[in-house]
């Protein structure tokens, strides 16, 4: 079993940047890949980014590459989601999620957070 928490989120401007966290504990983040993943408003929750349980593969929706960084500090077991140049179109409620295959389905992962409100206004 993995306890997921996110934290981080808020209302900020477009252009700002945040950091969200994902605090995980009952198992080690070093064992498992870490999703990040985003549900807007009347829309399905979709992939943001991913990194492996070695830190040595990260994929991100092309939606946001160039501006988000995916990363974990195993020895704090935390993952985090650093976001730059936000844009009104990242508004989102974002979860973090744990599993074993590094994947971009939500299908694969089998562990997840209760989310984190993220706001971006023009």
């Amino acid at each position: 079993q993995v306890q997921l928490v996110e934290s981080g989120g808020g209302l900020v401007q477009a252009g700002d940047s945040l950091r969200l966290s994902c605090a995980a504990s009952g198992r080690t983040l070093s064992a498992v890949t870490l999703g990040w993943f985003r549900q807007a408003p009347g829309k399905e929750r979709e992939f943001v980014a991913r990194i492996s349980w070695n830190d040595d593969n990260i994929a991100y929706a092309d939606s946001v590459k160039g501006r988000f960084t995916i990363s974990k500090d195993n020895a704090k077991n935390t993952g985090y989601l650093q976001m730059n140049s936000l844009k009104p179109e990242d508004t989102a409620v974002y979860y973090c999620a744990a599993g074993a295959y590094e994947s971009r389905h939500q299908i694969h992962y089998d562990y997840w957070g209760l989310g984190t409100q993220v706001i971006v206004s023009s």
